[in-house]
């Protein structure tokens, strides 16, 4: 049984955005003495601050910018922007649960957009 009722609302967010908006819920959490910081808020604020490669307004565009070439689609373009690929090999485990799978061609057109942010 869960509380929630229905969901509202859905985003996909990069790592590098998620580490944004967590380290302002750190700073509030400072801010009062009387508020611990949870243990699930603190792995959460360890994994982004570890894995979280380029700053948030990069990571958008980047995904912003995959998004524009039709093969992609957002959520796959956040884990794109997640991950920086650095080759085929690399790009090809990110679509390795999508229905369908790029050429070569896609391939390449894909590892060019990240290589301008990587």
């Amino acid at each position: 049984m869960t509380i929630f009722k229905e969901k509202v609302d859905e985003e996909f967010v990069t790592t590098s955005e998620a580490k944004e908006i967590l380290v302002e819920i750190e700073a509030e959490r400072a801010d009062d003495e009387e508020r611990d910081l949870r243990y699930e808020l603190a792995r959460a604020i360890e994994h982004v601050n570890r894995f979280a490669h380029l700053d948030a307004d990069e990571s958008r565009e980047l995904v912003e910018e995959l998004a524009e070439l039709e093969q992609i689609d957002v959520p796959t373009a956040v884990k794109v922007a997640d991950l920086l690929p650095e080759d085929r090999t690399e790009l090809r485990s990110v679509f390795a649960q999508e229905r369908y799978s790029l050429d070569g061609d896609e391939l390449d057109d894909v590892l060019n957009v990240v290589a301008k942010y990587a």
